[in-house]
């Protein structure tokens, strides 16, 4: 029985993929052998030993420690794509919008209440809304993942013409974008192209401020900008002066900050990106599974600090070892295996950055001495027998 806990509401859909028979969910327990959480913040947790896996319902990190987790052999998974149609969504939708200047127009239209005049009145006022049509205009998406192709293919079906740039772009995303997506190589080919930018690129420190002072004076005047990522990614000084010299028409952002509300030409939302019921329920499904089947099996899938490793179970026992990606591990590893008169009938090895993961399957008659002799291993982390 695994003891798993939960430190925000999660979906209930998710929750009920782990059975009750090999999994006890709680909020409130001293030594969980996994966490399910979504915003909770873990950076100064201090995590028990027992702790293996912790399962992130959604794709940001940054209120997990990852390093800490890799030095103590805990497995973080994140759920990449789960919410990817809801904020892919309320992209296109605030790319309409913004184009329509619905948001300052229906709070207009909010203060005419109890005009007598109100029809006259709501004709002569709508002039100052001009909007314009998105069809026709280009759009240039940075980062072509889960979210950024459907935003592009959806662009493409409303009659625009759409530039990508990924550096990263992976086979799965690839496959899923529409060949009709003009694939720019350099960044600064596509900027000054676009009457409309988006940005869809993880938070990291070589992403940070990528829309800054130099990106935005490649860009046309009067662009409109969309971050539905993460606001770190744009620099809000930059933007905000961008916005004064009309290079910038309008911001829009999921990501209110002080220095942007009741600026003209921003239009915030609350990080409504994936408040969607739909999008938890994915999010707690695919995250519930990971965690279970690492549990369980050993698999690893979507894990941001270990490689990505499965393989079916072919019999006996599973022997999973996080280590440190050193030369000579595999041989140490086999050679202790051998001597105990193991079988290997299948093993798997990968590794990513400084870490790696071997699976290996095996029959014959396991002793707990093996687990030992493998845990002193000066680069062996964390042991498993399942």
């Amino acid at each position: 029985m695994f003891t798993i806990q939960t430190l925000n509401a999660i979906s209930p859909v998710g929750l009920a993929k782990l059975p009750k028979n090999l999994f006890e969910v709680a909020v409130d327990t001293d030594a969980p052998d996994g966490i399910l959480v979504r915003s909770a913040d873990l950076l100064n947790t201090e995590f028990k030993p027992n702790l293996l896996a912790i399962a992130r319902a959604g794709a940001g990190v940054n209120n997990i420690p990852l390093d800490r987790c890799s030095e103590q052999g805990i497995v973080v998974f994140n759920t990449p794509g789960a919410n990817a149609n809801a904020v892919a969504e309320l992209v296109v939708g605030m790319l309409i919008a913004g184009s329509r200047n619905v948001p300052a127009a229906s709070g207009w239209a909010q203060g005419l209440a109890g005009d007598p005049n109100l029809k006259k009145d709501v004709e002569k006022g709508k002039k100052q809304f001009v909007g314009n049509e998105i069809a026709g205009k280009t759009l240039g998406v940075i980062g072509l993942g889960a979210i950024g192709s459907r935003v592009a293919n959806c662009a493409l079906s409303l009659g625009m013409d759409v530039y990508g740039y990924d550096p990263y772009i992976s086979i799965d995303a690839a496959w899923n974008l529409s060949s009709q997506v003009h694939h720019c190589v350099n960044l600064n080919d596509m900027l000054p192209l676009c009457d409309y930018l988006t940005i869809h690129v993880p938070y990291l420190p070589t992403t940070r401020d990528t829309i800054n002072a130099q990106t935005l004076a490649l860009c046309k005047d009067g662009v409109k900008l969309l971050n539905y990522a993460r606001g770190e990614l744009v620099n809000n000084a930059a933007l905000l002066e961008a916005l004064e010299s009309g290079k910038v028409s309008v911001y829009m952002t999921d990501f209110p900050a002080e220095e942007l509300l009741g600026r003209s030409g921003v239009i915030c939302t609350p990080h409504l990106g994936a408040s969607t019921p739909e999008a938890e329920d994915n999010c707690a499904i695919m995250a519930a599974q990971e965690l279970s089947d690492y549990l369980r099996n050993g698999n690893i899938t979507h894990s941001v600090n270990l490689p990505d490793v499965q393989q079916p179970r072919a019999g006996g026992r599973r022997i999973c070892v996080i280590h440190r990606n050193e030369p000579g591990i595999i041989s140490q590893v086999t050679a202790l295996t051998t001597a105990a008169s193991l079988n290997i009938e299948n093993m798997v090895n990968k590794s990513k950055k400084n870490m790696a993961y071997t699976m290996l399957d095996v029959t014959g008659a396991m002793t707990g001495e093996l687990k030992e002799k493998l845990s002193a291993i000066p680069a062996v982390i964390r042991v498993r027998i399942l």
